[in-house]
């Protein structure tokens, strides 16, 4: 047992300090393995504010790196450990502390696990809205910590719209509460925003006050073959513009279904080339009224199908499938880089075509689905094998994918975050002035530079 594990096993404990081989090798790298770094020189599993800020304290006297973590299923690096250090693990600190029916808020720590989360207000009639595609397992600090969203967004925002307050350890040890259980707060600069997507570079979220809706009464889901994906991309424009928001408007291409339809029954139709799974939800006259609406402009637009499906179970298994895309499509390529551009929603159909372009172009792969409804979309460069010409391709692609996205008046990321993956496009996005603001602000909270670092700029965050 080295100093450094001896030093944590007496703030904490021995049973919260792993520092076997195999346990860090477990933590060098997120959902992106192919970030994957060095290994962390010890992991710790606390169970409390106090614990953690305890281990920070000792990390910033000595100058050691810290990467907080959740469940590590981003698809930014961001949970990787990139210069060794310590690795904070939240996943112990999962307490639901309190669900506010009367105040319609919520209190919890940072590792429930959003799933869980999900369940418990839905008993009680009510309704968090954020849904990232790995909620079985993400977090709901990391959750904060990346402004994550998912299909709910094109309806109901991403994680920052419910966010009304946080406790955070900064990288001194220091604990501050920013909000609260209340909705409205102008006091000062708002640092509950300024900590919701700053990607632990600024501290570890411990506690999280979200406000709650009530849960919608009815839900249905429908499908929609399109001819092509042009076709799909007019449609999501149209349907948006016509003001009949579904909840849930996914975007997939064949191949998407064709993989989705070794999991689930019945399988989908794959006559089409791009298709639309949509949730529409609320009173039942309101569903009613949104799934008409849609059935005629679809209708307008000579959609090949139109399918609502009326099993509920059914739905919901379609559903999980969607949600379990990536590790789907990951069975059958050996790399799949998914990334998350943004586009004003009018430019979706300029998106999808500049993807086809791009694909035919390079003479690479990309998969395609994405949050549609809200622009959101998920380019996936596919690569059936490893090596340096198709690793050159795939970097071609990528490029001229977030160049294009920008051009459309988008952004380089939509809910994934920076982290590794996107911080040589920092400055294509913004300029140098913000840059510099915000490695300022990264110097005021953490002057020694242990938080996180090689994480949003290539530098690591040091001015």
């Amino acid at each position: 047992m080295n100093g450094l594990v001896k030093d944590l096993t007496g703030l904490i404990g021995e049973s919260k300090v792993l520092f076997q081989p195999e346990d860090l090798l477990a933590y060098a790298n997120d959902a992106t393995h192919y970030f994957r770094t060095q290994p962390p020189d010890a992991v710790v599993l606390p169970t409390s504010t106090e614990e953690i800020s305890r281990v920070l304290s000792y990390a910033y006297e000595h100058y050691i790196p810290v990467t907080p973590r959740g469940a590590g299923s981003g698809l930014s690096g961001g949970a990787t450990p990139v210069k060794g250090g310590i690795v904070v693990d939240t996943k112990r600190m999962n307490r639901i502390v309190e669900i506010d029916r009367a105040n319609m808020t919520a209190t919890v720590e940072g590792g429930v696990v959003l799933q869980n989360f999900h369940r418990a207000v839905e008993k009680m009639g009510l309704f968090y809205p954020p849904d990232p595609q790995s909620m079985s397992v993400c977090t709901m600090g990391a959750n904060v910590a990346t402004r994550a969203g998912g299909p709910r967004g094109v309806k109901y925002g991403t994680t920052g719209n419910y966010v009304t307050g946080l406790e955070v350890v900064l990288p001194d040890g220091s604990v501050i509460k920013t909000g609260g259980k209340f909705v409205k707060q102008s006091v000062g600069y708002d640092l509950t925003r300024l900590m919701t997507g700053s990607e632990g570079t600024l501290g570890i979220i411990t506690k999280v006050h979200v406000r709650l809706l009530t849960l919608p009464p009815e839900t249905r889901t429908m499908v929609v073959v399109c001819e092509s994906l042009d076709q799909a991309a007019e449609i999501v424009s149209e349907i948006i513009a016509r003001g009949a928001v579904p909840s849930m408007m996914e975007f997939m291409i064949k191949l998407a279904v064709t993989v989705m339809n070794t999991f689930v029954f019945p399988p989908l139709p794959t006559d089409g080339e791009a298709y639309l799974l949509m949730e529409i939800d609320g009173t039942a006259a309101q569903v009613e009224h949104d799934a008409e609406t849609i059935k005629a402009i679809c209708r307008d637009m000579k959609a090949r199908e139109i399918r609502e499906v009326e099993d509920e179970r059914v739905a919901r298994v379609y559903w999980k499938a969607r949600s379990a895309m990536y590790p789907f499509i990951m069975t059958i390529f050996k790399r799949a880089i998914t990334e998350d551009i943004t586009v004003p929603r009018s430019r979706i159909p300029d998106l999808v075509r500049a993807i086809q372009e791009i694909a035919a172009s390079v003479g690479i792969m990309i998969g395609l689905a994405g949050h549609a409804g809200d622009g959101n979309m998920h380019p996936t460069v596919l690569q059936s094998e490893i090596n340096e010409e198709i690793a050159a391709k795939a970097k071609q692609a990528i490029d001229m994918l977030v160049r294009r996205g920008l051009e459309l008046g988008g952004t380089i990321s939509g809910e994934h975050g920076i982290g590794i993956h996107k911080q040589e496009y920092l400055d294509w996005e913004l300029d140098q002035v913000q840059i510099d603001l915000m490695k300022r602000i990264k110097a005021a909270f953490d002057p020694r530079g242990i938080m996180n670092p090689g994480k949003i700029w290539v530098e690591g965050g040091q001015q």
